[in-house]
């Protein structure tokens, strides 16, 4: 077998890489806001890029400033015989078996027997999902599950085989056993569009071998705000950045080839169409008020460089394009003509697969999971529809019978589908576990590759008298949570969705950077304390801190109005560091982040300090570098793809900006040589959030959420896997998934609450929300006020417990109540009071408050709860809580 690539190359790194993709038609300069749309103006074009020596696209100096969106030359071009083939198989197909290959459900929600009975087209996994619900579930299991989808496919009536999309981000994430590699944040430090075209290739090594056909990657988000919770899936702020790197992951997971996906490749999605970087404060699925300049010359780079190297699918973003002042009203994406069809199919010139995100159309104004025509008309091809996929099936159905939907666009995508189809070679390839490097152990590794990758991506920020690189024969002290910890170097997106519930023993092919650290300097001179208690620096030659964020992912992950200042949003380190710093011992703050946060205060107890962001599996890489003489490298070469903010509450923080004065610009980062003292930096920050609007008045009567039944508008909710968009509690007091129940309970007198029982089989939540949207409640926090709940334990909680407030999801805030509910009395009434106060230092908008209660966890729990209310001045009763206990 071939190798489409040569891996391994000698590093390359550094802003100062020239041009660049040809510009066909066009003007030159900076991007700018300032463009036009296009009016009168000749449509520009653009094809691949130049290369470098290795045969990669480089990295622009320059990107032309575009007056309209571009024509894009992609390099698969379109084959008379598969059009033909396409229309042959469309014009024998049944309007039902249409739809059922637009149709894309999750594997937990349908059988092979129901592949094989609607005619699917496709299936996807969702991150925390793997064959059987097992973690740990073997490359033959995927494997097996492959082929029983893939033979019910190709004994429907018309043969069309199905195809399997994966969200392979950062490597095979979703498969125990997978090498994982540094999230894109880390890859765009290294600024080398090589190494990401090789971790493309591996990561489609890795797909085949568990028996997908697509990948859900990569990200292009170009991000200008870092509050926003899936920084770390973009490249960087920097459009050249993402533009060249775009262009490379398609080639390398698609594998190479100018007229398909080749045979060891996977089809490549550039995800999410458009401007998902660029929202207000960096909400998850909020508003992009971009001008349609900032869209083509920002937020769009990405998409020219994958749709030139040939990616066959595009999946839509959960983002709105608004701006009034401007004119724009798009509203969400998912249901933008505008943007799918006539940008992206026509001006831009796709012909591949436009694929919504998970439940994407039910976020259409008068739509609903199930049923959007209105997203079928503006230009879906695939439709993502987890759970609900029968009843979309049937609503879609019946719109093209009516004429809502035209029959047209549905032979549209259709046509598509199966063009996208044909050029995968899935017609002609045998089941999954037949394929070329199906089950293979050697594809699913690929550790050398990765440890490459760490090595290139971490920037040193820091190197007081040139601490950095340690002696080789050092005795080190090694404190911080992330040390030993494979879940929080691994990140979101990793085995499960937000990244959380894992252990070291679910990565049984990585090494944690303790690990590395002890490889490298061997056991003896390697002593670690994860706190820093009882253990004297003094006695070591250098103090190793491994600090930094803990796993999130999408919506989770937002700061909201929360400031950047890392000592608020992770406590514990700087108590470690006060532990260990100014003790006479040099101590070196490894760093592992999905951004650059505000950590002046880390900074100023750290003799040196290095971003590793989140390095995945290969936690050697980072010792290879924090010790001379461990690797046959020049040491530190990465620069900063995102500048680094000086104060808390600098964000958005992007070059070009009005007043941009980072404590680290774009492309910094020190080598061995530099001594990079960055002097005491300023350690004043905000008490509470940033960009508070203030207001709100002082309440002074309680809110009523519940008292013995739901007070309007609030109802009361569960949600679980089984239906995350929330069961409403019948009148009855009752409601069940097979994660969580709720009836009638008896709390202060007969009946007055509800009793929820988690059941321990997955995550689950009760909540009490209002359905109409949210409301203005920051007189609460004005006033002092409380969360307040009347509460009986019956059973104390199995695993991690939060209380959440929301506004409007993805925006919320949680305080951690585990151990809060496992200190109540069994059987025995508990009145709780929560600050809000103890909230608003979170992500939450107190101004759109519309889900003022909701307790979720993941293990077996079971508690009644009633009266519950908001109470101005019950923050300050004797027995409220104190928001240091909530952590």
């Amino acid at each position: 077998m071939t190798k489409p690539f040569a891996r391994l190359r000698a590093r390359r790194s550094g802003l100062a890489l020239l041009a660049g993709f040809a510009l066909l038609a066009g003007g030159a300069g900076i991007p700018s806001a300032d463009a036009g749309t296009g009016k009168g103006v000749r449509q520009p074009v653009i094809e691949g890029p130049a290369l470098d020596s290795d045969g990669c696209a480089r990295i622009e100096k320059k990107l032309p400033t575009l007056a309209d969106w571009p024509k894009v030359k992609s390099r698969i071009k379109q084959n008379p015989a598969d059009e033909r083939r396409v229309a042959k198989i469309l014009a024998g197909m049944t309007p039902a078996e249409k739809i059922g290959q637009m149709t894309q459900p999750e594997i937990g929600a349908i059988t092979p027997e129901e592949v094989r009975q609607y005619g699917i087209g496709s299936v996807l996994n969702g991150g925390g999902s793997w064959p059987g619900r097992d973690k740990h579930a073997a490359p033959k299991a995927w494997l097996d599950l492959a082929d029983a989808y893939w033979q019910a496919s190709v004994t429907t009536r018309t043969k069309i085989p199905v195809i399997w999309g994966i969200d392979a981000v950062h490597g095979n994430n979703n498969v125990y056993g997978a090498t994982v590699f540094p999230h894109n944040i880390g890859l765009g430090a290294a600024h080398d569009p090589c190494l990401v075209r090789d971790i493309g290739s591996a990561t489609a090594e890795q797909i085949r071998a568990t028996g997908q056909d697509w990948a859900f990657a990569p990200t292009l988000a170009v991000v200008r705000d870092d509050r926003w919770g899936r920084t770390y899936e973009g490249f960087s702020e920097d459009p050249r950045i993402t533009r060249a790197y775009g262009y490379e992951v398609v080639n390398g997971l698609q594998g190479g080839n100018a007229h398909r996906v080749d045979e060891d490749g996977v089809i490549a999605t550039a995800k999410h169409f458009i401007g998902d970087g660029g929202t207000v404060r960096g909400t998850d699925q909020g508003v992009n008020p971009s001008s349609e300049a900032e869209m083509i010359n920002v937020h769009g780079q990405g998409y020219y460089g994958a749709l030139a190297a040939g990616a066959q699918t595009v999946m839509v973003s959960f983002n709105s394009w608004t701006n009034a002042d401007l004119g724009i009203n798009q509203g969400k994406l998912h249901g933008s003509k505008y943007a799918i069809n006539d940008i992206l199919k026509q001006k831009v010139g796709f012909d591949g697969v436009v694929v919504s995100d998970w439940n994407g159309i039910g976020q259409v104004a008068g739509c609903t999971n199930s049923s959007c025509a209105q997203a079928i008309n503006a230009g879906l091809d695939v439709v993502m529809v987890p759970n609900d996929w029968k009843a979309f099936i049937a609503n879609t159905l019946a719109q093209v019978t009516s004429g809502e939907i035209p029959m047209s666009r549905i032979d549209d995508a259709v046509t598509r589908i199966l063009r996208v189809k044909l050029r995968a070679g899935v017609f002609s390839a045998p089941k999954p576990s037949a394929r070329d490097l199906a089950g293979s152990a050697r594809a699913l590794e690929a550790r050398k590759l990765a440890r490459e990758a760490v090595r290139e991506s971490q920037v040193l920020l820091k190197n007081n008298n040139r601490v950095l690189p340690l002696a080789a024969n050092s005795k080190v002290l090694v404190v911080g949570k992330s040390a030993d910890s494979m879940q929080n170097q691994t990140g979101g997106w990793t085995l499960t969705w937000q990244g959380t519930g894992n252990t070291n023993a679910d990565f049984p092919n990585g090494t944690t950077i303790l690990g590395g650290l002890r490889e490298t300097l061997g056991e003896a001179d390697v002593t670690f304390s994860e706190t820093g208690d009882g253990v004297d620096p003094a006695a070591y030659d250098a103090v190793i801190a491994v600090i930094g964020e803990t796993p999130y992912a999408e919506g989770v992950g937002d700061l909201g109005r929360r400031s950047l200042e890392a000592a608020k949003l992770y406590p514990g380190d700087l108590a470690v560091l006060d532990k260990v710093s100014g003790k006479g011992t040099p101590v070196v703050t490894v760093y592992v982040t999905g951004r650059p946060l505000w950590v002046n205060k880390e900074l100023n107890r750290s003799d040196a300090f290095v971003a590793a962001w989140l390095p995945g599996t290969e936690g050697g890489g980072v010792a290879d570098l924090l010790v001379r003489s461990s690797h046959r490298s020049s040491g530190y070469t990465g620069k900063l793809s995102y500048s680094w903010p000086k104060s808390a509450c600098q964000t958005p923080l992007n070059p070009g900006d009005e007043g941009y004065d980072p404590l680290f610009p774009l492309g910094y980062g020190l080598h061995y040589g530099q001594s990079g003292s960055v002097g005491v930096l300023d350690e004043t920050a905000p008490e509470l959030g940033c960009g508070s609007s203030g207001g709100g008045g002082n309440a002074t009567e309680d809110l009523e959420i519940f008292n013995r039944t739901d007070v309007p508008p609030y109802k009361s909710m569960i949600g679980s896997a089984e239906n995350w968009g929330g069961t409403e509690i019948g009148v009855d007091g009752q409601a069940a998934h097979s994660e969580i129940n709720v009836v009638p309970s008896d709390v202060n007198v007969q009946q007055d609450g509800l009793k929820a029982t988690w059941t321990g089989s997955g995550p689950a939540q009760f909540y009490m929300q209002n359905p109409a949207g949210g409301t203005d409640q920051r007189g609460y926090l004005n006033a002092d006020g409380a969360l307040v709940f009347d509460t009986i334990v019956h059973q104390a909680p199995a695993a991690r417990t939060v209380i959440s407030v929301h506004c409007v999801y993805p925006c919320f805030s949680e305080v951690v109540a585990t151990s809060l509910f496992a200190g109540l009395p069994i059987g025995s009434k508990t009145t709780v009071k929560i600050p809000i106060a103890c909230f608003a230092t979170g992500a939450l908008d107190l101004e759109v408050i519309n889900t003022p209660f909701l307790v979720y966890t993941e293990g077996a729990f079971s508690a009644s709860f009633a009266n519950v209310r908001w109470v101005p001045q019950a923050a300050k009763d004797a027995d409220a809580k104190k928001c240091t206990d909530l952590t």
